[in-house]
């Protein structure tokens, strides 16, 4: 079983199944990146009208080229997708996790931060992954916490959320709203793109 859900980004489409695709978030917005690591996102990278794909628990979003119509496309790539896990293709190379945790510790991921602000930034984490990422879930993207620093919360857009329009007034009504009421020391919340 598959079918497809909107997102809030007109130029991303979720498609959910029915099996467990990948237990994480798997972003893959260069096919370099899907080659290495992801032989249905390459696969995916292989269609002209791919510009991006994002793997998590059950659900594939694809973001599109901007000079294709999802009319056009939405049909041939449920398709795809069906088939593909129907037939049991593999999904994600093995170590894939690892290797982008190594990544993100290179980068300093989730670990900018003093050591005077641990204890704000535990709380800040723990209301983005219950109150926030469910929903962004839902609507095919992730967000994920990057530094806090002189109250200023970074936090990665990945997924449909990623260039779609309406993050910056979630991002900023919402999430930023709700963190400056529950850690008053918060006084912005900015995004960058995963």
């Amino acid at each position: 079983m598959l079918y497809t859900e909107q997102t809030p980004n007109p130029e991303s489409l979720k498609y959910v199944t029915n099996r467990m695709l990948y237990k994480g978030t798997a972003d893959f917005r260069t096919p370099d990146l899907a080659l290495e690591w992801s032989p249905l996102a390459t696969a995916l990278f292989d269609l002209p009208y791919v510009k991006g794909v994002y793997i998590c628990n059950n659900f594939v979003t694809i973001s599109k080229e901007l000079n294709y119509a999802w009319e056009d496309i939405m049909l041939p790539l449920k398709e795809f997708i069906k088939a593909y896990v129907e037939d049991g293709k593999k999904i994600l190379n093995d170590g894939f996790e690892a290797a982008m945790a190594e990544l993100e510790k290179e980068r300093g991921v989730g670990l900018e931060y003093s050591e005077d602000d641990a204890v704000l930034v535990k709380k800040i984490i723990e209301l983005i992954d219950t109150y926030v990422k469910p929903a962004v879930e839902m609507d095919g993207g992730n967000i994920e916490f990057k530094s806090f620093k002189e109250g200023v919360v970074s936090v990665v857009l990945q997924g449909s959320c990623s260039g779609c329009p309406s993050s910056t007034v979630t991002l900023k009504s919402g999430i930023e709203g709700m963190l400056k009421r529950m850690v008053p020391q918060v006084t912005e919340v900015v995004a960058e793109m995963g």
